[in-house]
């Protein structure tokens, strides 16, 4: 009796042993599954950053050819980088912009172009406007943007344009009324206002008088409001 009991001692204890080398043969499986797993993620790692460096390197490289221009932020004062126009000019600018850019997405695409010079009375073919967009398309994104669209005015103000070029036609026909200032010309039109403004107190003068514009504004508009708050009770009396 005692050996037969003995024997199962010996048997179960056989079978513990068993199980316990059988679950750290699992558990060592298991490690050497996933630092093979975390190999080859690392692997994958690597060849995506490799592959974002080689884009950069390529990006910086096409730059230094000149077959490249470096990316811009996408917000920029206008005030700031185009001094040599007043305020009241940067807005009429943004005005038609923004009345041509009728994708609303802050560009003025090739067909947005066709249509503004159409609308200008100066239609331009396929060949044409590919071309106006490649003189001042910084970004290469076969598009304008609005300070792309600035330098229209900045580059026709500076005498860069061919008497040829649709650029400066869209310059002359721009609802900025040239007629006014009694210069000839597109290019004189920017160069009587460049030598007009007296840079930063000029800037003052006209921030100025555009919050003493509101302000008055918004006096009209009390007066009128408490004129018809007074009209109303008389009614209700």
């Amino acid at each position: 009796m005692a050996s037969q009991e003995l024997a199962q001692k010996l048997q179960r204890r056989l079978q513990l042993e068993e199980s316990g080398a059988a679950a750290e043969g699992e558990a060592e499986a298991f490690k050497g599954a996933a630092a093979a797993g975390e190999v080859e993620e690392r692997s994958c790692l690597t060849a995506s950053a490799g592959a974002e460096l080689s884009a950069k390197l390529c990006r910086r490289q096409d730059i230094n050819e000149g077959a490249a221009q470096p990316r811009r932020a996408a917000v920029f004062n206008p005030y700031t980088e185009f001094k040599e126009f007043s305020r009241r000019q940067i807005k009429d600018m943004e005005r038609m912009f923004r009345l041509y850019d009728s994708g609303r997405d802050g560009y003025i695409d090739l067909m947005e172009l066709k249509l503004m010079m159409e609308k200008l009375g100066a239609p331009q073919t396929h060949l044409g406007l590919k071309n106006m967009i490649k003189e001042v398309d910084e970004d290469f994104d076969g598009k304008l943007s609005f300070r792309e669209f600035l330098l229209i005015f900045h580059k026709a103000a500076a005498g860069e344009l061919e008497e040829d070029s649709g650029l400066l036609t869209l310059a002359k026909l721009s609802e900025i009324d040239v007629s006014i200032e009694g210069v000839k010309g597109a290019k004189n039109f920017f160069e009587a206002k460049a030598q007009a403004l007296s840079s930063a107190s000029k800037f003052e003068a006209e921030i100025k008088a555009e919050q003493d514009e509101r302000k008055r504004e918004e006096e009209e508009r009390k007066h009128r409001r408490a004129a018809f708050r007074e009209l109303k009770s008389a009614f209700t009396q």
